[in-house]
């Protein structure tokens, strides 16, 4: 009896020896988190997700910020209740996307910081903080995408990478661009086909070869093809700029998420505005300058233009880089309220068309997906930069009236820089066949100041906001028929609106920039349920189950938006203060 008590004394002393040493080493990751059984993310299952799982931007690649999950609903939505909340990544713009898979719950932060927690609970699981080199900063990180058993998500430092969705370990990282060129992702990729489909901003001093999409390998991160958005001499499109020379050439970004159909593996992504933005001082007022302000379907395999459609010649930086929504529908635009029409249209006829609003001028684009042919266009918001649209061709007249073409001149343009449309997503609801989009009503009074291609004057316009004339809401949901182009119903409210997810228990959620969450009836738009919220709710809403039940999720936080909104409203004082809140019935 003896010789076992000395046993177990050493055995005792052994192990509080070996916890002391334990404790004063960095900790590894959970062991639940790197042992539990995780099923591969399979293309097919970013195709069609389970209804349980939030895998991508907007949960599917069509783009349609929908969750078929309806335990949540019209009858029972005013019961919800937030059951966790988490402090995230804080001290700049917060505008992240939660992604859910079988539980768990990841959040990209400013910084290229990810956190993965429980789902149900908010406990953190593991955190990945990108280590950047002398001078790079990090910056906004609206999204990230999940392929096999890695998210993957484009870095502050102008690379892609992969960590291991059970650890947070680094797997792969691949630098796209030179480190510190200003030419950041902030916006993260999406997954077509087993490649990373990552798009970028590109500022003068990252130069055109900025200006590109990318392709890489989702298993090893290596580059397939980059496609850029500025031709070079002897290119298509090249002759569209005057006669501009190629270091001139500035700033046509794909700075949002692209969406993609398996189908015709084509990926649908949207550009931005020229540097400087008044064209008389690129290559003349009746150019082109492609492909700034275009929708672009590149074939997934070969990054391959097949074609473009230009939805305005900007002078006023009124970008058209977001959301397309990929729709099936039958196509019967309402001529009592769709300015322009295709004449050619067979009405009541089927088609898969890109529908949405693009750009910041407020204005619904129909295409047709597989050639980019103008189907019909309304305008929502106040605009008058668009006179009109030729239904037969497409082709956009700008109203002569708003194009500057000299330097010091003065002029109201509607919407504003900051939209109308901006980055803040829309949704769409098959069971309504309605698109729902969060809008502001806003103007600006642009003056140009320079008359020379000065790229520390960037954008070459001064561009102070005011509320549209004859205005006193700044923010509003817009419900429009995807069909006929009716406007169903608006809701207007005095605090700018921001973005939007539509579920199938017949609601619309939805912030605004003085930190209030709503549930909107998706057939009325009657508010059903508010909570506030304290902060901009900056972050896109996610709909997922865990366990068997139903929960909302949306992230809050400072944004460019919610900022430009707010000095409209100077009445509402929300915080800053960046965080996840998750919600659920009792």
């Amino acid at each position: 009896m003896k010789r076992f008590y000395v046993l177990f004394l050493f055995v005792l002393t052994l192990t509080a020896g070996l916890t002391v040493i334990a404790q004063n080493q960095a900790p590894a990751p959970a062991a639940p988190a790197a042992t539990a059984p995780f099923t591969p993310v399979t293309d097919e299952m970013l195709w069609k997700p389970s209804p349980n799982d939030w895998l991508t931007w907007r949960r599917t690649l069509d783009s349609w910020g929908y969750s078929p999950l309806n335990e949540i609903n019209r009858n029972n939505v005013s019961r919800l209740k937030m059951v966790w909340t988490r402090g995230i990544g804080s001290g700049r713009t917060q505008e992240a996307t939660p992604l859910v898979y079988n539980g768990t719950m990841y959040i990209p932060n400013p910084g290229d910081l990810i956190m993965a927690m429980d789902a149900r609970t908010g406990d953190l699981k593991w955190e990945y903080k990108r280590k950047y080199p002398e001078g790079v900063n990090g910056g906004t990180n609206r999204n990230m995408a999940m392929w096999g058993t890695t998210l993957i998500d484009a870095g502050a430092d102008n690379t892609v990478y992969a960590v291991d969705a059970r650890t947070g370990n680094l797997v792969w990282d691949t630098q796209v661009l030179k480190v510190g060129l200003p030419a950041n992702a902030s916006s993260g990729p999406i997954i077509a086909n087993g490649k990373v489909i990552t798009g970028r901003q590109c500022q003068p001093a990252a130069t055109s070869e900025s200006c590109i999409v990318t392709a890489h390998d989702a298993q090893t991160g290596k580059e397939l093809w980059r496609t850029r958005t500025i031709p070079r001499p002897g290119e298509p499109g090249d002759e569209t700029w005057g006669g501009v020379p190629m270091e001139q050439r500035w700033h046509v970004g794909t700075w949002m998420v692209p969406s993609y159909d398996p189908e015709t593996n084509l990926i649908f992504v949207g550009t931005s505005v020229t540097i400087p933005a008044p064209k008389f001082t690129l290559g003349g007022t009746d150019k082109q300058h492609l492909y700034h302000n275009s929708t672009l379907a590149i074939d997934a395999d070969t990054g391959k233009i097949v074609w473009y459609y230009q939805h305005v010649i900007d002078h006023w930086d009124l970008d058209h880089p977001f959301e397309r929504l990929l729709v099936e529908t039958a196509i019967a635009p309402d001529a009592k309220e769709v300015t322009w029409i295709n004449p050619k249209i067979k009405p009541g006829e089927k088609r898969k068309v890109i529908t949405g609003i693009p750009g910041k001028t407020g204005i619904v684009y129909t295409l047709d997906r597989r050639t980019g042919e103008f189907l019909w266009g309304r305008p929502t918001v106040m605009q008058n930069v668009v006179q009109s649209i030729d239904g037969a061709t497409g082709k956009v007249t700008v109203n002569p009236e708003t194009i500057f073409t000299a330097k010091d001149q003065t002029k109201l343009i509607c919407p504003g820089s900051n939209g109308g449309k901006n980055w803040p997503a829309g949704a769409y609801s098959p069971t309504t066949n309605t698109m729902y989009m969060p809008m502001q009503n806003m103007c600006m009074n642009a003056t140009t100041t320079t008359d020379q291609r000065d790229p520390k004057l960037v954008y070459g316009l001064q561009m102070p906001g005011v509320i549209a004339p004859g205005a006193t809401n700044v923010g509003t949901v817009w419900a429009i028929s995807a069909e006929t182009g009716k406007v169903l119903w608006k809701h207007e409210q005095r605090a700018g609106m921001l973005s939007l997810v539509a579920t199938g228990g017949g609601l619309v959620f939805g912030g605004d920039s003085n930190g209030r969450f709503k549930a909107f009836d998706d057939k009325n738009g009657k508010v059903l349920w508010e909570i506030n919220l304290g902060a901009p709710v900056s972050g896109f809403p996610v709909a997922f189950a865990a366990g068997g039940k139903q929960y909302v999720a949306v992230t809050t936080g400072p944004s460019l938006v919610a900022n430009s909104t707010g000095r409209m409203t100077p009445e509402l004082q929300p915080s800053t203060a960046a965080n996840v809140f998750v919600f659920a019935l009792p």
